[in-house]
Formats: C-alpha cells, structure tokens, sequence
C-alpha cells in the first residue's frame, strides 16, 4: 500500500517553529534577563486551588486528578475537598514562614463554593490568577470558539467578584489550549498565561489582537508529576528542585537571570507526611543568596520591559 502524499501536507511547516506565535530563538544566545535588585534565580511559586465536580466531564478531555471510579466517586472527591480545607492552609502557613508571596491559579467555583479562602489568599498578600471554571472546564481544539470565549469571561467575573481584583494571568486545565486560546486571553484583557511549557525563561506571544507573555511552567517538577505519577517520595521531590535550582544558579553566573517555577498542588503537597519536605525546599531557597520568591505578575512586571 502506498502512503498517501496528503499525508505529509502541514500548511503549518516552515523554517522555525512552524507559527507566528513566536520567532525560533536559542535560550543562550539572548539578551540576558536582569532580575531587580541582586536576584539571579527568580522562584515563582504557582498552587493549583480546583474544584473537581463529583460528576466529571470528558468533553473535551477528563482532566488530571478528576474522579475515577463509579459515581459516586467519594474517595477522589473527598481527597481532592481535604487538600482545599487542609493541605492548603499547610501551604499558606510554609509560605508564610519564608515570606513567599505566591500565585495561586484558582477555579472560579471555589470563589463561589468558598468565598473565604480566596479572602485569605488577598488578605495574605497573595497573587490570584483564573484557572477555568471548575474542573470540567477544560479546553482543547474543537471547542467552540464563543463558548471558550464564555469560559474565560465566567473564570475571570466570577474571581474578581470575591478577590476584589481581576486575575491578571491564567493557567489552562492541563495547560490544553485551543487553536484560539493566546488570542482570546489577550482579548480578555489578560498580560500573561502559564501553559507552554517549551522554555525555561517568559516570551512572548504574538496574536492578531495584541501580544501575552508566556511564563513556563515546568511539568516535568511539579508535585502532582513527581510524586502521584512518578510515584516519587515528597523529599525526590525536594532534592530535584534543590538541584534545578542549583544548575540554574550555574547558568546564571553566564547567561543572566534564570527562572524556577514551583508548581504545588494541596491535596499533594499538604498532607501532614510531604509538607515537612515543602517547608524544608523554601526554608533552603530562601537562605541561598541571590535566590527570590516572586508572583508570576512580578515576574512579568520586570521581564515586560526586557523582551520584545
């Protein structure tokens, strides 16, 4: 049989990255970030706060971490419910110890469902960004543009009507865009998101309605990768950290500030048996010199006027 020749047709395919979303660039041959003050390894800190509905949704994709088995599915539920009522003040109170101010990438729903915790997070001087609706929320090719557009516009309402102040960035469920996803969030007003992950520095992203700077986030050393899927211990996930963050230190001295972004998820991370782990990871960036925990909006406060 032989291969059909439209097969190998992409209308996309070109020199580079196949797109206009961005120019091909090599990480070491850029002009070098400068970090504020005498920070050479800025660490923002990114928490997933979601709120999986016992009956889940595989439209257009069933989300990570959702129910598992036949409804009612009270094991998954309830754990996911303990990192929010928990895990999550565990988080707040090692951020606190350290002095971290944070980004936490929230549904919408638990500004509805608990308008208190996002009270906390503001009270704590803490950072919201949208994360979707819930976790059904989820987005993918395919989807409807208007109502990705109507997804947006619910995460964002529904977070500033509790916080007091319109989440800036967003974080995709899954980091899943659309075709349309870069262009409607710039639409809507947002100067950042957090779902390509292609990178170890923020870029931007060229729309046909305007620009959205891009700050990786690592999936490879988020908690939910190292230590559900992977199945590694809490201090694996300690000790790779501690290791990127020193390599990145390394680069620095070379190419300019580095980025290490934390990615943390409650119902992971704050069980009474990993936190310790957590508190011991902040507890060692903060005393390494040069090393500074910012938000993801202070981190596209000073790259904004550095990258083209």
């Amino acid at each position: 049989m032989s291969l059909d020749t439209n097969y190998l047709v992409y209308d996309r395919r070109r020199r580079g990255m196949d797109h206009d979303l961005y120019p091909w660039s090599n990480l070491f041959e850029r002009q070098p970030i400068a970090w504020e003050g005498d920070t050479v390894v800025a660490v923002p800190i990114i928490v997933s706060l979601e709120w999986f509905p016992i009956q889940p949704s595989a439209t257009p994709f069933l989300a990570p971490g959702h129910m598992q088995t036949a409804y009612p599915d009270y094991r998954h539920y309830t754990a996911r419910e303990y990192g929010t009522r928990v895990g999550f003040y565990r988080l707040l109170d090692a951020f606190a110890a350290v002095g971290a101010k944070v980004t936490v990438a929230a549904n919408a729903a638990i500004a509805e469902r608990y308008p208190s915790i996002i009270r906390d997070i503001v009270a704590a001087g803490h950072e919201i960004a949208a994360h979707s609706t819930d976790m059904n929320g989820t987005i993918a090719s395919g989807l409807d543009e208007d109502a990705e557009r109507s997804l947006i516009a619910r995460s964002l309402d529904g977070l500033e009507k509790v916080a007091g102040t319109r989440p800036r960035g967003w974080l995709s469920i899954a980091r899943s865009q659309s075709w349309n996803t870069p262009r409607l969030l710039v639409e809507a007003g947002l100067d950042y998101m957090l779902d390509w992950v292609n990178d170890d520095l923020p870029y931007r992203v060229a729309t046909p309605s305007g620009t959205i700077l891009n700050i990786p986030l690592n999936h490879e050393l988020s908690d939910r990768q190292i230590v559900t899927v992977q199945q590694q211990s809490a201090e694996s996930f300690r000790t790779q950290l501690e290791d990127a963050c020193m390599w990145l230190e390394s680069e620095a001295a070379w190419f300019g500030g580095r980025m290490l972004p934390i990615h943390l998820t409650p119902y992971v991370m704050g069980l009474p048996y990993r936190i310790g782990a957590l508190e011991a990871l902040l507890g060692t960036l903060r005393d390494r010199p040069g090393i500074a925990f910012l938000p993801a909006c202070d981190i596209e406060r000073q790259v904004a006027s550095q990258i083209a």
